[in-house]
């Protein structure tokens, strides 16, 4: 009797692996920026002059550009694809870290922040792209259980680490944290995810209105319910 041959699973090679856990490094690092100025928060507004409550919206203006941009990642994935995408909002988010360690008032760190989760947002949605791209369907729960894994590690993670920077170092050390993850996320996406072709001509096609409609929307919602 014959019997018909079956095709192998994907072989995973450890440069998909490299991909997977660099796009994983990103969520937990938007998870952990979530919550990053929580520990520190009443030195912050100490040093920014300003009171708990007004010190609040820093916290809100990541949360909210998070919440704008997560349902563009899709789309703005494919315009510029996968790989550019990433090491873009990579280089950008290392950048807005940075800088809100240099922030002297709370509209900077408002806008330095909301840059933050502009550029952050994207990598929560991004990991899951990555992991079903790279990773064939038997191993496909296996990354999303990596992927619970970090979003749990996360929060625990920053509340002992952030509060020990900021009693040792300052609180502006809390930002630094972010630089070496992030290059580490940059170096693993820039050597093993695939170059694709950008889709330029997909921004022509854009409903940009109900972009905009869309972004003032979520951003009013969230701010009332905060």
């Amino acid at each position: 009797m014959h019997v018909p041959s079956t095709l192998p699973p994907k072989d995973v090679t450890v440069k998909d692996w490299i991909g997977v856990y660099s796009a994983l490094l990103g969520a937990f690092m938007a998870v952990l920026d979530n919550q990053i100025t929580n520990a520190s928060l009443n030195d912050i507004t100490g040093a920014l002059g300003v009171s708990l409550d007004e010190g609040a919206w820093i916290s809100t203006a990541y949360l909210v550009a998070e919440v704008v941009v997560i349902p563009l990642t899709d789309w703005l994935s494919k315009v510029f694809s996968v790989r550019l995408y990433l090491l873009v909002n990579a280089g950008l988010f290392i950048c807005f870290s940075v800088i809100c360690a240099f922030a002297t008032n709370l509209p900077q760190m408002i806008l330095f922040r909301a840059g933050q989760g502009f550029t952050g947002g994207i990598f929560i949605p991004m990991a899951f792209n990555v992991i079903l791209m790279t990773l064939p369907q038997a191993l496909q729960p296996v990354g999303m259980a990596l992927f619970g894994l970090s979003t749990i590690i996360a929060p625990s993670v920053i509340l002992i680490v952030g509060s020990w920077l900021t009693d040792t170092y300052g609180w502006p050390y809390i930002f630094y944290l972010n630089v070496l993850p992030g290059l580490l996320l940059i170096a693993g996406v820039w050597y093993a995810l695939p170059k694709r072709p950008t889709k330029l001509h997909l921004l022509k096609k854009g409903d940009w209105f109900g972009i905009f409609t869309m972004a003032v929307g979520l951003a009013s919602l969230f701010i009332f319910l905060e």
